[in-house]
């Protein structure tokens, strides 16, 4: 891949040498990780093509529809609307920020007890190695948590095009107006940088495309709630990855045809993990590409992950976007309360969030939660003594897990991921 893009890498400005570096990494952990799994449906073929393009093929897809007239904007967050992305004909895509990356640069702008997520961002940046965020003619940040909020100022001076995007923090009438202001501010950016004013038709189309994109995946969740378990945690981790920088059409096309084969598994009683393997949800913040060190570790510590309270995962297709209004103002008050109705560990009170990771524990069968969090991310680290009293009462068995994207703690996680396996068992 490397001989057959150089040319359009280099014109998006990467570092050739280091990107590289990127790829030998992200390959060879791919291969290790997911090619080695067995019994994988035929269907992740096309995931696996994918992630064998995933600076290749779908950078020139990308790079083809700005030589069109297309916009692309970059994204950080399920916050950020694709409906109107989508209704002005511009493409939404998620920016890299699973993985470390120039961490010596970036420790000259961030502290080092800063969550990896964000120092990630900063690294793919710095390093000059995300095609996908050379390719955006509009990135859009947002402000959940503080952290991310001083970051952007100065993330802010290593680009031209950041658009940041205030968000509530209380689950309130007022913290519904604001974000529904915000996306107001964020309908009219968008208009102007596309030069395309977003009608009722474009919206109700946009929020349709959209709307298929995230049933698709609640039908691959349901699928995934079987038993026996007819699809690894790590597949279906995979397909919620690629979710946020595939072609929303063929994504959705894509996981219809996964979700056909998985129905004809449970029909024949076809089986990937032995009867009465352990049954795990995994809960709290994102697992964007290539972070796999969890599910990895879990999923050959003699369980299997049935579900993801996430944002890469349930709570990032949970809700449909009503698509009844008639108007603009109407369907974007649609849009509205959609997304208010995501229940981040940035809104306090967040009540919703609890009930949600109980609810999935009893329609995915968890036979019990481990609840992740990235070390430095303030929000979920504390609301994780919430979830976990939240469980106790309810006697299910949660382990919470505190870790970044470096692999030295690999051993200490297994011994204590083995353990907690072996109590469910």
């Amino acid at each position: 891949m490397s001989s057959e893009y150089e040319s359009m890498w280099r014109g998006l400005g990467l570092n050739l040498e280091a990107h590289d570096a990127l790829l030998g990494v992200l390959g060879k952990g791919y291969t290790d990780i997911y090619l080695a799994q067995k019994d994988r449906p035929e269907g992740m073929g096309y995931f696996d093509f994918v992630m064998s393009e995933v600076h290749g093929l779908r950078i020139k897809e990308l790079v083809d529809e700005k030589e069109q007239g297309r916009k692309i904007i970059g994204s950080y967050c399920v916050f950020v609307p694709e409906e109107i992305a989508l209704a002005t004909n511009a493409t939404l895509v998620g920016l890299c920020s699973g993985a470390d990356f120039a961490l010596e640069e970036v420790e000259k702008y961030l502290p080092r007890n800063t969550c990896a997520l964000i120092k990630s961002a900063f690294g793919f940046k710095l390093g000059q190695v995300c095609p996908y965020l050379e390719t955006a003619d509009m990135v859009v940040g947002e402000n959940t948590c503080d952290g991310k909020k001083k970051a952007y100022e100065s993330l802010g001076t290593l680009m031209d095009n950041l658009y940041v995007m205030d968000l509530p923090q209380m689950k309130s009438g007022q913290g519904r107006d604001l974000l529904r202001s915000e996306y107001d501010r964020f309908k009219l950016a968008v208009e102007a940088l596309t030069g395309v004013v977003i009608t009722p038709e474009s919206l109700k189309q946009a929020i349709g495309i959209v709307n298929a994109k995230r049933s698709a995946l609640h039908r691959l969740a349901k699928l995934r709630s079987a038993d026996p378990v007819v699809i690894s945690g790590l597949d279906g981790l995979l397909a919620n990855q690629v979710s946020f920088y595939d072609n929303p059409k063929r994504f959705t096309e894509s996981v219809h045809k996964i979700c056909d084969e998985l129905e004809k598994r449970i029909q024949t009683d076809q089986k990937i993990f032995p009867v009465k393997t352990p049954r795990i949800l995994i809960s709290g913040c994102p697992m964007a590409v290539p972070n796999w060190k969890l599910p990895w570790i879990i999923e050959t510590s003699g369980a299997v992950i049935v579900g993801e309270e996430s944002c890469v995962g349930e709570r990032g297709y949970r809700n449909l976007t009503r698509d009844t209004g008639t108007t603009v103002d109407e369907l974007m008050d649609a849009i509205t309360d959609r997304y208010f109705d995501v229940d981040c560990a940035i809104f306090t009170p967040n009540q919703d969030r609890l009930d949600h990771i109980q609810e999935m524990t009893k329609a995915y069968q968890a036979d019990g939660v481990i609840h992740y969090g990235l070390q430095f991310c303030q929000p979920y680290t504390m609301e994780a003594i919430c979830v976990e009293n939240a469980l106790e009462k309810k006697d299910i068995p949660c382990l919470r897990i505190e870790t970044d994207y470096g692999m030295e703690d690999v051993g200490q996680l297994k011994t204590r991921i083995e353990a907690f396996i072996e109590q469910l068992k």
